[in-house]
Parts: structure tokens; sequence; C-alpha cells
């Protein structure tokens, strides 16, 4: 069942309209058209009450001012580009350096901040939203005219299922990801430290003092990044740890192992019950343990939100990949279209000891 109504008028008079995707158990999600955000997600915990378990705002123009991008679809490329630049068949693309010298999630009027066209969608699997965007050559330094689009479905067995695609008149980046702030005891709930997460991957990609990857493939056995056994997320937060100290904990992108549609990540809270695996089939997830939220907008009925009170877990191609070849490729070219699936899904008959 798909609900589309009226939201909010912008301070600017721009009309915002939600969408509400429920199964028949009152469980679902509802979305918006400001920059295609998860609003909230509903889901039943182990005593089958429903927990809202991403956090957010109750205003929509309180999403414009956001510096944390709670729920939104990113574009045209998630995470950084160093220095703010790339060159690409030969010819240097200038971006807009919005976390100095850095680009960061497409530049400071990337897709977060923009009103997409969104019509409700009907698939095999459930039904669903689908919201597009144009954005122009020269948008934030990007080339190409560029079509994306991001559709949310949501089914009876708790899945959200996200089909991302889009095309371009010319060679381009491009890494969607949602970038969710995840908390399975409820939006609100003032930790995830003992939350158990594992996340399927051998390596991951160290960062330099500004975040940008350096380009190494590091095993994870050897640094507090090994989750390929479930464990809880503070364990090691504050381990005595080079690369822990740069990201005031975790913000860095994990080399998922494997290839096509698979598990990349599953993430447990034992108080609730309540289980979400991730699928994807892009390379990397990036695992971000929120260590930089606070002194924003006052959250959803009236929370305030502070550092570790949920988790990102970002499916995406690796940071900084157009200025690293030997990453996998994000170019997206004429007459290829991207196509690229990421599935979160729920329960709560989930068993670990």
């Amino acid at each position: 069942m798909v609900q589309k109504q009226f939201f909010e008028a912008l301070p600017d008079g721009r009309d915002v309209h939600s969408w509400r995707l429920e199964s028949t158990d009152g469980a679902g999600l509802t979305v918006m058209d400001l920059g295609a955000p998860i609003l909230s997600l509903e889901v039943p915990d182990r005593g089958g009450k429903l927990a809202d378990v991403v956090l957010g705002y109750d205003s929509a123009a309180t999403y414009l001012e956001d510096p944390h991008y709670h729920g939104a679809v990113i574009g045209r490329f998630a995470n950084r580009i160093a220095g703010a630049s790339f060159t690409l068949d030969g010819r240097t693309y200038d971006l807009d350096a919005n976390q100095l010298p850095n680009a960061l999630h497409g530049g400071r009027e990337g897709f977060d901040k923009r009103i997409w066209s969104g019509v409700a969608c009907s698939t095999s699997e459930g039904d669903g939203v689908l919201f597009t965007l144009d954005s122009a050559a020269g948008d934030q330094g990007f080339p190409g005219n560029l079509r994306a689009s991001v559709r949310y479905v949501w089914t009876e067995d708790h899945r959200l299922v996200i089909d991302y695609a889009a095309e371009t008149d010319a060679p381009t980046p491009f890494n969607p990801t949602q970038h969710s702030y995840w908390n399975l005891a409820g939006a609100g709930s003032p930790s995830v430290l003992d939350h158990l997460l594992s996340i399927h991957a051998d390596r991951y990609l160290p960062i330099r003092p500004d975040l940008i990857p350096t380009g190494a493939l590091a095993d994870v056995s050897s640094a507090p990044f090994d989750f390929r056994e479930p464990k809880p997320i503070g364990r090691d937060i504050e381990a005595s740890d080079a690369q822990i100290a740069l990201g005031k904990g975790y913000d860095h992108c994990f080399a998922l192992n494997g290839s096509g549609l698979r598990e990349a990540a599953m993430l447990f809270d034992p108080v609730s019950g309540l289980r979400m695996t991730v699928q994807t089939d892009m390379p990397g997830l990036h695992f971000y343990s929120a260590n930089f939220l606070g002194g924003e907008p006052t959250g959803k009925n009236g929370q305030t939100y502070a550092p570790r009170n949920a988790i990102a877990l970002e499916t995406q191609f690796f940071p900084d990949s157009p200025n690293q070849p030997h990453f996998p490729d994000s170019i997206l070219r004429p007459g290829h279209s991207l196509a690229s699936r990421t599935i979160y899904a729920f329960d709560s008959g989930y068993c670990y000891s």
C-alpha cells in the first residue's frame, strides 16, 4: 500500500510531499521528495511493538539545513573526492570543495538538497515509490547531463529494496548511496555500542588525516576492523589504533567479499531482538559510527542526537575512486546505464550466543 500526501511548504514556496509504504501488519517506511530520504522506518521488535529505527527530523525544511545527510540519497558521488577534483579522459574537473580541501557527498547542493519527481509504482516484490532527478552538466562541477532514479519498494516480509539507476550523455563519476542512520533500539536511543555488527569483508581502506583513502587495502585481521564475526560495535571503537584515532571511531570503507548481489553486513540489537541484514551488488560498504553527530537541529519528537546514537552502513563504490584507478571503476559512460540494488531486511527471530 502506498499513500501520498502533502508534507510541507518550504520557505521559498516549494511544496514537499511524502509517501507512506506499509505492509498489512503496519510495518513500513515514509519517504519524501526533498532529497529522497527515509523519514521513518517502523518494524516490530521481538515483542511485536513497532519501533522507528532511523534518525531524522520532523520538518522538511530542517533537512535543507542538515549537515549530516539524515536518510538522504547521496549524489552525484557518495563519500569524498580528494582535492575536490579529478581528471577524466585527459580533462580535469573542479568540484565544489564543501569539506575543504575535498568534495563530500556531491557538494553543497547535492542530490540531498533537491526535490525529486516521485510517483507510486507496483512491482512483483511489492509497492513502492520511484524518484527521478535530472542533474545538468556542470552540476557541482561534474560533467555530463545525468538522469538518476531511485526506487524504494517495501515487501510484506519487511524488506526494503532499493534500486538505483542512471544514464548520462558524457562520462562522469556516479556513486549513489542511502545515508540513513540506524538504531535498532529505536531512533533516539542513546547508543548503538551494544549492537552486534558483522561485515563480510577481509579488507578495508585505511585513511589519511583528511579521511581520504591512502589507496591501500589492509587486512582486517591485524586491526580493530575485523567484523567477519559479529561483535559489539563498542568493543574496539576506542582502541589504541592510528586509524581509529583518525576517524574518531569508524569512518571507513570495507572492500566487500564476492560480487553480485550478496550479503554485506548484519546489525543486531540484543535488547529489542531486531536484526537488519544488508545485501548489495556494490563493491564497498562504508561504516560510519556517527562520530560527529551533535550540534544540529533538534531531531524527531524533540530528540537531541549525539555521537554514536546510530550508525550508517552505506553501500557504494570506494571513496576517491575517480583519482585511484586501481579501485573499482565508478565512471558512468554514455550508452551504458548504472543499475544497482541494495536491500535492508528486518526480522526479530534471530538468536546469537
